[in-house]
């Protein structure tokens, strides 16, 4: 007899993120079968690739870690785990010690707990976030690992599309999260092999398993944005509509990504047209771009004259585009990290101040 129906969807959306990181790595020689070691490709230090996953003890990331632990080893690759601690709950160092031993207990090696200190930026959401990716991105590079795995699964991007949504940023923020995201010289690092798993998949699959799960009183406290939408957003939603409306958000995400994608390739292809000899930004040329296009355009430049990514929104570029637009003389726009866009001479001028 098989695994338990659930045990094996989490297996095989492992296994396929990891023959996908394996693919990665295909310009590496593979270890001759039968040479005294695990047949697998090798990383350019000469030793079998680590992924890592990244588990808070919770159902979703204990089913990854179990997963990872089952499949892993038949493909030749080493297994590990880090869990983040931030510090925000009384006996979060304790609850980090114990994921480590049952991520232990599992076989995963090596396995860590990482603390970090979680500022106040961007709100206690998005400043745990930074923090958490700053830590695995750290552990990342000094372990050595080709990929870190998470456990967000098809109901999580059914509530980020819809956070997306209600911030009215565009098809981006509809788009989701990636399978493969990363920053740069890291942009295939992270991987989410349960975007296409619900959460009670996960759940099930821990069960039948007998894994303990830690249930964060985060995810439940009306005091976060993504608990009200999970608990009380997404329910009504489903009462209104009826069943299927995670599967729909989730569907949508993956439209809206091949399409942001799409318009970005576009901007980015049209960038070097709209530019003088000297590199500047011919507003003329720019009103010619259709509007998706030219505010991607307008957006890269933003950023590279030094704005955080993070910190601009549709809003900021909107202002901007009116020096294309709606051009009335007026002065220049302030942006975040004290950048200035000002039009000059037929010129869109965009420089930190």
């Amino acid at each position: 007899m098989g695994p338990h129906p659930a045990v094996a969807a989490i297996r095989l959306a492992v296994r396929r993120a990891l023959h996908d990181v394996l693919t990665d790595l295909t310009d590496h020689p593979r270890i001759p079968s039968g040479a005294g070691t695990v047949a697998g490709p090798r990383t350019a230090t000469g030793t079998l690739p680590l992924v890592l996953v990244a588990c808070s003890g919770g159902a979703d990331s204990m089913a990854l870690a179990s997963a990872l632990a089952f499949e892993a080893p038949k493909l030749g690759i080493r297994a590990g785990g880090v869990t983040v601690d931030h510090g925000l709950q009384p006996g979060s160092d304790l609850r980090a010690a114990e994921v480590v031993i049952r991520m232990t207990a599992l076989g995963l090696d090596p396995v860590e707990s990482v603390a970090v200190r979680v500022g106040r930026d961007g709100g206690p959401e998005a400043a745990a976030r930074d923090a958490r990716y700053g830590a695995l991105d750290e552990a990342a590079d000094r372990l050595g690992a080709s990929a870190v795995l998470l456990g967000h699964t098809r109901d999580d991007q059914a509530e980020t599309v819809l956070l997306g949504l209600a911030r009215g940023s565009g098809i981006r923020s509809l788009s989701g999260m990636a399978e493969v995201s990363g920053g740069p010289g890291r942009s295939h690092r992270y991987r989410r092999p349960f975007l296409q798993v619900d959460r009670q998949t996960a759940r099930k699959a821990c069960m039948v398993q007998s894994l303990p799960v830690w249930d964060d009183p985060h995810n439940i406290d009306p005091a976060y944005t993504r608990s009200r939408l999970r608990h009380e957003g997404l329910p009504a939603l489903e009462k209104a509509l009826g069943k299927g409306v995670v599967e729909a958000l989730a569907r949508t995400a993956q439209l809206s990504r091949d399409d942001a994608d799409a318009l970005d390739a576009w901007a980015a292809e049209a960038e070097s047209g709209v530019r003088d000899e000297d590199g500047r930004l011919e507003c003329a040329k720019l009103y010619a771009l259709p509007p998706a296009v030219r505010r991607r355009v307008l957006r890269r430049a933003v950023v590279a004259a030094g704005s955080p990514a993070g910190s601009l929104f549709a809003r900021h570029i909107e202002e901007v585009d009116r020096l294309i637009t709606g051009w009335r003389g007026q002065g220049a726009i302030n942006l975040p990290g004290r950048v200035e866009a000002q039009r000059q001479g037929g010129r869109l001028v965009i420089r930190q101040g």
